[in-house]
């Protein structure tokens, strides 16, 4: 006997490619939606939430290699940590919004995306893996939020470098000074401030004055 396919009823793999193509129009806006604290700043052509997850993402891979850390989970915090920007913008501590209301709103967030995916397409997962960099309870989670902050100052040194910015990048290092949790983070901020100072004494990164520089 013949079988007839069932025409409404859409197949699974068609309502995994909707929701798939609905998340990634989603995460658009993290291409696209500026850095707030750069702009506040008069950073010239800021990064965007992608730029610095991207690279984040990096760090996050090379510095797990050397430890015991899982490489894969240290990697998807990275991939996961500012998701919810995607929907809620880049809300920092100069925006008006206490630290309750922030994390209200992209918990709610991240509940939308999990929904959103589904458990075919590691929608629980994800929303694990966000509550899992919130809390910052495993060693995988504090590595990250070194991280997150190693990403900033770096590209502020950056930025500082290249003199792309109207007003002083100071608060981006004062505000990390004292608060590294892991030996990666206090090393690695040791090393962004050491080639800040060159910098800033004229020297490039091997220690040789800069061109002008008598």
């Amino acid at each position: 006997m013949s079988q007839q396919n069932d025409q409404t009823t859409p197949h699974p793999a068609s309502a995994s490619a909707s929701a798939a193509i609905d998340f990634l129009t989603l995460t658009r806006n993290l291409k696209t939606t500026k850095r707030t604290g750069w702009i506040h700043r008069g950073v010239h052509h800021p990064e965007s939430i992608a730029d610095h997850m991207y690279r984040m993402s990096l760090m996050a891979m090379i510095s797990s290699f050397s430890t015991s850390l899982n490489t894969d989970r240290c990697i998807r915090l990275a991939l996961v940590h500012d998701l919810a920007e995607a929907k809620v913008g880049d809300i920092t501590p100069h925006c008006g919004v206490s630290d309750e209301d922030k994390y209200q709103r992209e918990l709610e967030t991240m509940e939308y995306i999990s929904s959103m995916l589904g458990p075919l397409m590691g929608g629980d997962e994800i929303l694990e893996l966000w509550k899992e960099y919130e809390d910052g309870t495993t060693e995988e989670a504090r590595l990250l939020k070194d991280l997150d902050k190693i990403e900033m100052i770096l590209q502020a040194q950056e930025y500082e470098a290249e003199g792309s910015h109207e007003k002083s990048l100071d608060q981006f290092f004062t505000s990390t000074e004292g608060k590294w949790r892991t030996e990666i983070g206090r090393v690695w901020a040791e090393e962004i401030v050491r080639r800040r100072k060159k910098v800033s004494d004229g020297e490039d990164s091997s220690g040789q004055k800069q061109d002008g520089d008598s």
